[in-house]
């Protein structure tokens, strides 16, 4: 067995072995053993601080973690005038709902994020951890407000109006990114949300590209679309709404066939695989191996609010779990079906045999 996998088998067994330890085991000096450790985490099969290894199942979450504020209203909601409402608070963000989702799922999901020094950042921590994703990556900036997600809901439980304070993001750099390199390259992908700045954005793109770590990206919404760079080489996958889609595609997409020449389109800018989401219309997805519409899986309605990310964070479990696009995309179906069905923003009812019982309902 040669000098780097002895370390890397004994670190397996002790996390936590000094190096004068690992020296005296496998025959070398403490500075060599440190170099091969630098090399090792350099290349992402160490990472951390604790020798915390590759773990081949993992995925990490980039973007936005924030509380989400749900003003609804049991009456048909008056414009320019006050509306009795009830105010929930929950915890919310593009990447941090897919975190979590992705770890009801079973993967070993991290985030990183940004969160203000303030009882909302400690709160959308504790309660992240709590359902088993690793927070230890988020950043804490103390002079900072977290980042808030305000929505009115009609008596049906559809978005009238959405406001956001996201400004904390634009504190996020790209050294930032590159000084937890190491973190990111040890994971079996990435997901990215454009909340952080656009030079991340691109930043995050071409490396990921450039060490062939397959990269999902949820373009949140249409402003933010145009914060994607033109070239998405490498991006394994895109999850566009109709209109940032017709934004990507520089396009109209008034029809199913539209949504063909629109993914066609946006394949041509280097991405592998495109799905539309079209609200209640479904999904459309496109690959070069398969494409096709497939209608939203009829349930009770609720709440909408989550329910496009429970859709994303379960085709992506898929894709990482080797299913093909449409299977992939009938379990993220499934997981909107769920999400639709409760007030919450994560379906506390997310697992995988229960998204496989789903689909077996409506296949």
């Amino acid at each position: 067995m040669d000098k780097e996998k002895q370390i890397l088998y004994h670190i397996r067994m002790n996390p936590f072995i000094s190096q004068q330890e690992l020296s005296s085991k496998v025959g070398l000096s403490r500075p060599a053993v440190a170099n091969y450790i630098a090399n090792l985490t350099r290349r992402g099969e160490i990472k951390g601080r604790g020798y915390i290894l590759r773990d081949e199942s993992s995925i990490v979450c980039i973007g936005g973690a924030n509380t989400d504020r749900k003003a609804r209203t049991n009456q048909k909601v008056r414009l320019y005038s006050s509306n009795p409402v009830k105010i929930t608070e929950a915890c919310g963000g593009v990447a941090r709902n897919f975190a979590e989702n992705l770890s009801r799922l079973g993967l070993y999901t991290s985030l990183m994020t940004c969160v203000g020094d303030d009882k909302e950042g400690d709160w959308l921590l504790h309660k992240t951890k709590s359902q088993g994703v690793d927070v230890s990556q988020v950043w804490v900036f103390p002079t900072e407000r977290t980042g808030t997600f305000t929505t009115l809901l009609d008596i049906n439980g559809e978005s009238i109006v959405s406001m956001a304070d996201m400004n904390i993001y634009e504190k996020i750099t790209t050294s930032m990114f590159d000084e937890r390199w190491s973190y990111i390259v040890a994971s079996q992908a990435v997901f990215l949300d454009t909340n952080i700045p656009k030079e991340s954005i691109s930043y995050l793109i071409k490396r990921c590209s450039d060490e062939n770590i397959p990269l999902y990206i949820d373009p949140v919404s249409p402003a933010k679309a145009r914060k994607l760079p033109f070239r998405l080489d490498g991006v394994e996958l895109l999850i566009p709404n109709r209109e940032e889609a017709e934004i990507l595609a520089e396009m109209k997409i008034d029809s199913i066939e539209d949504c063909q020449l629109a993914c066609e389109k946006i394949r041509l800018r280097g991405v592998q695989k495109v799905i539309i989401t079209l609200g209640d219309q479904g999904v459309y997805f496109f690959s070069p191996e398969e494409s096709g519409h497939l209608p939203c899986f009829k349930t009770d309605v609720v709440d909408v609010t989550g329910a496009g990310d429970a859709f994303a964070s379960c085709v992506i479990y898929g894709i990482m779990n080797e299913e093909t696009l449409l299977n992939a995309c009938r379990l993220g179906l499934a997981g909107a079906a769920l999400t639709l069905q409760t007030e919450e923003s994560i379906s506390s009812f997310l697992k995988p045999e229960k998204l496989k019982e789903i689909v077996k309902e409506f296949s």
